[in-house]
């Protein structure tokens, strides 16, 4: 029979595993990213970033009016969280989408995204510097294959080559704060691990205020058109910019980030998959190849996660 001290483990495992999975979801949600982005109409990205995060903004007040309802005012003690908390999160937040935008219009998108995604490969690799987490060759392996993959994916979308010049490096130097940004923000969050995740709802407040300030000085007013255009920024919203960021906040926490960051890659895998199903792209030999590399990648580097390791009693 096993004893509780060779249980404890196996328990501990098990809820590694649980988290990983519920921060992957987020994986899942960016997939959709592109399709909902692309149904949006001419609306200018900072008032997009407004609109959305105003919208996952006003879900969590939502939440918290719950909380309250149901365990009183101190429901929201969460919130008193110090400044470094309230500097990443933010930071983390409105800081990734302020570089992307600026590096999307300095430098050709497939160069910019490419860039930019190598936050998912930055997680791995600085992950080694976390307390109690170790840096295998699985790890690397897997990340640089979802890299080679995700590079086949936007390389293709974008309907050509790379097209690295000197004339973009303004734009380079966004994509990169970019990947810094984000790959920084999911990594610190690990020094916040006991502050709630309900704490994400401010974060998205402040950024739709930080949007909304960003439209009013560099952009000119463009409202989304028609019922398909605001439907599109609903689900925006609630989905790849508002419940993605509290799975990936409580999996980041709590699961197995090296994983997290190498499973990130089937992101612009499944949004290329939902582009060609609704007639958006065209299927490939490329994303067969890519399809390979990321999945393949993403199991490599979750080895941890599902190879069972003999127990000690």
């Amino acid at each position: 029979m096993a004893t509780p001290s060779s249980m404890r483990p196996a328990a501990a495992r098990g809820n590694r595993l649980r988290a990983t999975l519920i921060g992957g979801i987020a994986v899942l949600l960016w997939a959709t990213l592109a399709l909902f982005t692309s149904s949006t109409g001419a609306v200018p990205p900072f008032l997009k970033l407004a609109l959305t995060f105003g919208i996952a903004f006003l879900c969590a007040v939502l939440r918290w009016l719950w909380l309250v309802h149901k365990n009183g005012i101190g429901a929201l003690g969460f919130l008193r969280q110090a400044w470094p908390a309230w500097a990443i999160g933010i930071g983390g937040l409105f800081g990734y989408h302020f570089f992307y935008f600026n590096a999307l219009d300095r430098a050709p998108p497939v160069d910019a995204s490419l860039i930019a995604y190598l936050w998912a490969l930055l997680i791995v690799l600085l992950s080694a510097l976390l307390p109690g987490e170790k840096l295998r060759w699985e790890h690397l392996a897997g990340a640089a294959l979802g890299l080679a993959g995700a590079a086949l994916l936007i390389v293709q979308r974008g309907g050509g080559g790379l097209s690295l010049s000197g004339a973009y490096v303004v734009g380079y130097l966004f994509a990169l704060a970019c990947a810094f940004t984000w790959s920084g923000y999911s990594l610190l969050n690990r020094r916040f691990g006991s502050a709630s995740t309900d704490l994400v709802g401010a974060f998205c407040g402040a950024t739709a205020l930080l949007g909304l300030i960003a439209h009013l000085l560099f952009e000119e007013t463009i409202l989304p058109a028609g019922a398909a255009q605001w439907g599109a920024i609903v689900a925006l919203g609630l989905g790849p910019v508002g419940l993605a960021f509290f799975v990936w906040d409580y999996g980041v926490k709590h699961g197995d980030i090296k994983a997290l960051g190498a499973c990130s890659y089937l992101s612009p895998l499944i949004s290329t998959g939902l582009l060609i199903l609704f007639g958006k792209a065209e299927a490939s030999l490329a994303v067969g190849l890519a399809c390979l590399l990321i999945v393949g990648g993403a199991v490599l580097a979750s080895r941890d996660l599902w190879m069972r390791r003999p127990v000690r009693a």
